[in-house]
């Protein structure tokens, strides 16, 4: 699927509303990204069909499902979509086998599946749990049932409202992988709410930031997570999210060479094929700045930039926005350093990246 989503939604509660005018790639993760009363889980519901918006137009796949100007409202049984909430209400009677067929039968009545489901319950790693009833099973292994049911219907677009937002640490520990495995593999959008920072660094490829109801930043994820009007760059968890590929490894030292447009870095060796492509995150704290390329120093990655932006907090820090190649890099350093290093927009330096994580 390639046709973009078109959402423009306008939704007045008195106390608070919606107004928002996106289009969404046709394919990939785009994530729906704020703090608690953005607005994130009512654009889904109306994307959804499940709240209905004084005024809106929402296209899906080239299809028109709501358009408010001709009075057209597409109500949510009607819409080919799969919705997975953010406890997997499965029903406890039935088996998983019997949980995801009962998905099929709902189909049958109304258009054949294009949904491999075999191949889904194998990317969701459920094969072994068919025979159990949901309470033999875990919290994460509930939720990788519920996708997959809503994977059986063969949807036009996966809706995901916070899945693991009621899961421990250990458990999205365990089910992240599945959905980041699983949305490459898919050939349907997703649109997926979180308030989680790691969340969006592991599974966005589009990221929308609302706020107040509105849409405050989206784009790409590598750009949009590299702007410095966005809220996420002065946090501490702020990052930016690399797309890398496996150029060699370097056994004698454990580590593994990856590269992008504009140069390479050194990671802790990394079990992949060379060539095989690698999503990478690099934490704004774990970036120093230097105007002379350090001639004696045990950080490996140091890497010539150019800065294009530069932010000050009333905390003491800045926060510098660095152009490595085709990638954006983000730099927390006090202000006190900002000033005697005297930075400034369009100042050749050196970034020192003294930690990354690899996301997948």
């Amino acid at each position: 699927m390639t046709s973009p989503i078109l959402a423009r939604f306008q939704l007045d509660y008195g106390s608070f509303k919606l107004a928002v005018d996106l289009t969404l790639p046709g394919s990939g993760v785009s994530v729906l990204f704020g703090h608690s009363g953005s607005g994130k889980t009512t654009l889904l519901r109306c994307i959804a069909g499940l709240q209905q918006a004084q005024q809106g137009f929402l296209e899906i796949n080239g299809n028109i499902w709501q358009d408010s100007g001709q009075k057209l409202f597409l109500p949510t049984y009607k819409r080919p979509l799969g919705y997975v909430f953010q406890e997997a209400n499965l029903f406890p009677h039935l088996t998983v086998a019997g949980n995801l067929q009962f998905g099929l039968k709902r189909l049958a009545k109304t258009e054949s599946s294009v949904i491999d489901l075999q191949n889904i319950i194998e990317l969701l790693g459920i094969a072994h749990l068919l025979q159990r009833k949901p309470d033999r099973l875990s919290g994460g292994e509930r939720q990788r049932v519920a996708i997959a049911r809503a994977l059986a219907l063969s949807p036009q677009v996966l809706l995901m409202d916070e899945p693991l937002a009621s899961l421990d640490s250990k458990r999205k520990l365990e089910i992240l992988p599945f959905l980041s495995n699983l949305h490459q593999q898919l050939k349907i959008p997703v649109v997926y709410v979180t308030h989680s920072q790691q969340e969006v660094a592991q599974l966005a490829d589009h990221l929308v930031v609302l706020a107040d109801g509105q849409v405050v930043a989206e784009g790409p994820v590598s750009e949009t997570l590299g702007r410095l009007d966005v809220p996420l760059a002065n946090e501490r968890e702020a990052a930016t999210v690399w797309p890398v590929t496996v150029l060699a490894h370097e056994a004698q030292y454990h580590l593994t060479q990856v590269g992008f447009v504009g140069g390479s870095l050194s990671l802790p060796i990394i079990e992949a094929e060379i060539g095989t492509p690698l999503r990478l995150q690099i934490y704004a704290r774990d970036v120093s700045i230097a105007l002379v390329a350090p001639v004696a120093t045990s950080i490996l990655n140091v890497l010539p930039a150019i800065i294009t932006g530069l932010s000050d907090e009333r905390n003491g820090q800045s926060v510098v926005r660095l152009q490595i190649g085709n990638q954006v890099l983000l730099a927390h350093i006090t202000r006190k350093s900002a000033v005697l290093l005297g930075l400034h927009v369009g100042m050749a330096v050196y970034a020192q990246i003294k930690g990354t994580s690899i996301l997948n």
